[in-house]
């Protein structure tokens, strides 16, 4: 496996917005990964981490999601076929991430 792409998003929400946020976005991401062909496999909370397992096309993509009163960090394991278009996913993730995060 390759090392963690990483992504680091500020944000001046608070945690606890922030979490909000995230909790709605990937409510609403898991029907969209759905239609895609992706399966979750694995989605859960322990305090302010998301942990996550998704998979498609005989690939699993691991990760987590830690959310700080500052920032959300975002790492991924990505297998090595996907590891390839790691930099786009990363732009990917730091640019809906701080959509996402943006004060509204």
């Amino acid at each position: 496996m390759a090392k963690p792409l990483i992504v680091d998003i500020p944000h001046d929400l608070g945690r606890e917005e922030a979490r909000r946020r995230i909790e709605t976005g990937v409510e609403q991401g898991k029907g969209m990964l759905a239609k895609s062909g992706v399966a979750v496999d694995r989605l859960g909370w322990t305090g302010d981490r998301l942990d996550f397992a998704l998979s498609a096309l005989a690939q699993k993509v691991e990760g987590a999601i830690d959310v700080g009163p500052e920032s959300v960090r975002v790492e991924v394991k990505l297998p090595f076929l996907l590891a390839i278009f790691a930099e786009k996913i990363q732009n990917s993730l730091g640019k809906q991430g701080n959509l996402l995060l943006t004060k509204k």
